[in-house]
């Protein structure tokens, strides 16, 4: 008797197994993508939250600077010397003054907005105008003054003394002011403030890590014609719009 003839072999069966492995992979890498994607955004969410913000920073040195109300970051002394004349009765006489004074540069920062304060993230550029410089004064140095004539006859029988002291008083006053008023004088004064007032803005955004230049304008200072007011979003527009 012939035995059956042996039966075929049958293949194995690798492509199931094959493909389960392969769809497994494509499991774990889009849950490695997800699990990356996911450690960006909250690295991303942290960063934003926890990275120093230039404009807050800003808004706070000029609350500070607010609150200060007046800024004399420069003062200078003078000194007026002034002659007045006196003719009555066909007799004249002059007296002459030497009158120093002292006068105070100041800022009001009271009247500082929001709006004056830009800051510009391209170029990392915080625009600050100020107020114009004032002066305050004259301060007269009454133990300095000296004078020199008097009255003669007139003083005797007129109050031309007394007419020609407060004209020399007046003149002297208004020599001080004249004087305190140079451009020479205001430009001093406004590159003393300016100092200051880049100083207050930039060591807070310094001390927060914030590499960031700050310039000082003044609101009467002369621009020249090739030069533009900085037109970057003030730091009221800033904080406005936030969420």
């Amino acid at each position: 008797m012939t035995p059956p003839p042996p039966a075929p072999a049958q293949p194995a069966r690798t492509g199931g197994v094959g493909a389960f492995l392969a769809k497994a992979a494509g499991v774990v890498i889009f849950l490695l993508l997800a699990v990356l994607l996911g450690l960006w955004g909250v690295q991303r969410y942290v960063a934003s939250r926890l990275a120093p913000d230039p404009t807050t920073i800003a808004s706070a040195s000029l609350q500070g600077l607010r609150e200060q109300n007046r800024l004399s970051a420069f003062a200078a002394r003078y000194v007026a010397v002034v002659t007045s004349r006196q003719t009555q009765l066909g007799f004249s006489t002059q007296k002459t003054l030497i009158m120093p004074g002292s006068v105070r540069y100041e800022v009001d920062l009271g009247k500082l907005t929001p709006r004056d304060v830009a800051w510009d993230a391209g170029s990392r550029t915080l625009s600050v105008r100020l107020p114009p410089v004032t002066v305050d004064g004259p301060q007269v140095d009454l133990a300095a003054i000296r004078e020199y004539g008097s009255g003669g006859v007139l003083s005797t029988f007129t109050d031309a003394e007394k007419a020609l002291d407060e004209a020399n008083r007046r003149a002297g006053s208004a020599e001080l002011l004249r004087q305190a008023r140079e451009p020479t004088a205001i430009r001093l004064a406004r590159d003393a403030t300016r100092r200051a007032i880049e100083s207050n803005f930039a060591l807070p955004l310094r001390a927060a890590g914030v590499d960031a230049r700050v310039i000082v304008k003044f609101a009467d200072e002369p621009v020249a014609n090739d030069e533009q007011w900085d037109v970057s979003r003030s730091i009221e527009d800033v904080l406005g719009n936030r969420p």
